[in-house]
């Protein structure tokens, strides 16, 4: 076997692998159990951050902690990209909807929720409040289940914050302000007045808490879902089925990681689209811990700010900001760049090929902002990466066009040289070193697509900007499958096509899918073909196996891979006319035919 066909096979099979492995689905691992009552007493002043407390007022009586919050009174949330309510219990906001975004393409789907009350199912909240410490006990400060009361302002919107008030009845008045911007950035100022005779010492936090899994959770290895959260520039992510896996902390009473954090960070929980952090003010230290009680099925995330003494007579204050709402790049980048939020952008998972991810997206985002359409936009992206790697590609077609010279020649070589390798060997390297080909020039392009490939995978995948946007006709999500089938003939025939989960689904291919197949066969055809019979069968079915691995990936996905063979396809048929060789892709076509054919037909 030649170094040419050596270079192919090992370049085809590591398409193929990343291919197959990109088809897996990883099941969560079941939680490990912690041993019983391991709970431990609350000692220090984060430990109370932790809804311990009502953790176990809802196990001694459940229906009624969880009646109390999901039926409280509630302040209203309306701007016009949110709407939703504050409880009135603990001040949760735990009651949020995305205007901008719906569940399916359907006109009557609802639109997403992000946060739900406790006492419903997916219970997922934001609640803040004060870490007792000195002489105060959990009962003087406001934790998850105080009975607020609203003091100023009647519906939250972007022009009109509100007041939360709680008085402990011991002299200390509590006062929660709550505003919103026009997009998804709440900032909570909590404030604390002394007016007993005695210094006062308490915390600050916020908490996010999630009980139970995400309905939508997607679980594919490609997408991190689970806890993000920055630490001084140091960026770490625990999948929900990871969390489990973290060191059991007796001081949390449940499996825990903490982090002191000095200057800049955030934390909170990102699903596929969507996410909620808690965002210290930038510059100020805080405790930023994780936290996953297997009891309850709680995943939390909360931040401690450092402890306030508040003499008599004296107030103090403390301000965070909580994210709530879509991963969209360019408002995260804003939040980013006028808010100082340290690296938030990476709150979005570009993976391992963050430097290839990050400027596809920018530039793909760019052109949807000139072209307005994000399927037009990807097969532009496509041009300009056929252009920046022209230079090499011309090497590469040069190449090819030059060993299309050369077969004949190599075929008189393997006649002389018989079932000696060693020899043929020899002669095939003498006939490229005096023709001056390079076998393995081919292959770099190739190679060079697989990080490509997977960077632009990744980025259709992750980013919302590819939710639910159309292209033309029946592609009307270019972050789903081809949703035609020729199963039943493109939508001629009264039926569907089978869905996702059905056992057909690998042979429903779309439109987008078989032009892919026919679009590499082409592309196939211009490169020479290898000289052993098994490796020339692998290569002639190669194009059909990719049309049906790739059938149920991304539309947006394939409209890029049959962007890139139709460029090449064009760009290597020109060269390789150039340099003398002239293709004979009809004959190709029907030389099949021509062989079946007997004498007696002639």
């Amino acid at each position: 076997m030649d170094d040419q066909n050596k270079n192919l096979i090992l370049a085809v099979a590591l398409s193929g692998l990343v291919m197959l492995v990109w088809m897996l689905w990883f099941a969560p691992e079941p939680p490990p159990q912690d041993p019983a009552g391991q709970v431990t007493a609350q000692s220090d002043i984060a430990d109370l951050v932790t809804p311990r407390a009502a953790e176990s007022e809802a196990a001694a009586a459940p229906d009624a902690a969880e009646i109390d919050v999901a039926e409280s009174a509630r302040v209203p949330i309306e701007t016009d990209r949110l709407r939703g309510s504050i409880s009135l219990v603990g001040g949760r906001l735990d009651d949020l909807s995305l205007r901008d975004y719906k569940d399916t393409l359907e006109p009557e789907s609802d639109i997403v929720t992000l946060l739900s009350p406790v006492g419903g199912p997916n219970a997922y909240y934001a609640v803040h409040g004060w870490a007792p410490g000195g002489d105060l006990a959990s009962e003087d400060v406001p934790g998850p289940n105080t009975q607020w009361q609203l003091e100023r302002g009647t519906t939250l919107t972007t022009a009109t914050p509100v007041t939360l008030i709680w008085d402990n009845g011991k002299g200390l008045t509590f006062r929660r302000s709550i505003a919103v911007d026009e997009d998804f950035m709440f900032t909570v100022t909590q404030s604390v007045e002394n007016t007993s005779d005695a210094t006062k010492r308490l915390a600050p936090y916020g908490l996010v808490e999630r009980r139970g899994l995400p309905a939508d959770l997607v679980n594919f290895f490609i997408l991190h879902e689970g806890l993000v959260r920055l630490s001084d520039d140091s960026l770490s992510e625990i999948k929900y089925n990871k969390m489990s896996d973290m060191d059991f902390d007796e001081r949390e009473g449940a499996r825990a990681e903490t982090v002191e954090v000095a200057e800049n960070g955030w934390i909170g929980f990102t699903d596929k689209n969507w996410m909620t952090t808690l965002v210290p003010i930038p510059g100020q230290s805080f405790r930023s811990v994780a936290r996953y009680a297997p009891q309850t099925e709680t995943y939390q995330a909360y931040v401690t700010l450092p402890t306030l003494e508040v003499a008599p007579g004296a107030q103090a204050e403390s301000t965070t900001m909580l994210f709530a709402g879509a991963k969209e790049w360019e408002t995260i980048r804003n939040y980013e760049k006028t808010l100082g939020i340290d690296r938030f952008v990476d709150s979005i998972d570009w993976g391992w090929f963050y430097f290839l991810t990050k400027p596809i997206f920018m530039v793909l985002h760019w052109l949807n902002g000139l072209i307005g359409n994000m399927g037009w936009s990807i097969i532009t992206l496509t041009l300009l990466i056929k252009a920046v790697l022209f230079p090499l590609a011309y090497r590469s077609y040069v190449s090819m066009a030059r060993m299309k010279e050369l077969q004949p020649e190599m075929e008189k070589l393997r006649e002389r040289a018989g079932d000696d390798r060693a020899k043929l060997q020899q002669e095939m390297m003498a006939l490229y070193r005096k023709e001056k080909v390079n076998p393995a020039a081919g292959c770099l392009p190739l190679l060079l697509q697989i990080p490509i490939f997977f960077s632009l995978y990744k980025v259709i995948f992750v980013t919302i900007e590819l939710r639910h946007a159309p292209w033309i006709g029946w592609i009307r999500d270019l972050s789903a499958p081809d949703p035609s089938s020729v199963l039943n003939l493109f939508g001629l025939l009264p039926f569907a096509a089978p869905g996702p989960e059905s056992f057909f689904a690998i042979v429903s291919l779309g439109v987008l899918p078989i032009l892919l197949g026919v679009s590499m066969w082409f592309q196939q055809k211009l490169n020479p073909a290898p000289p052993d019979p098994a490796q020339r069968m692998i290569f002639a079915w190669m194009p059909w196996v990719f049309m049906f691995m790739l059938g149920q990936f991304a539309s947006g996905l394939v409209l890029y891979w049959i962007a890139n063979n139709t460029i090449t396809f064009a760009q290597q048929y020109i060269i390789m006319r150039s340099h003398g060789h002239k293709p004979d892709l009809i004959g190709n076509i029907f030389k099949p035919l021509r062989r079946k054919k007997s004498p007696e037909a002639k």
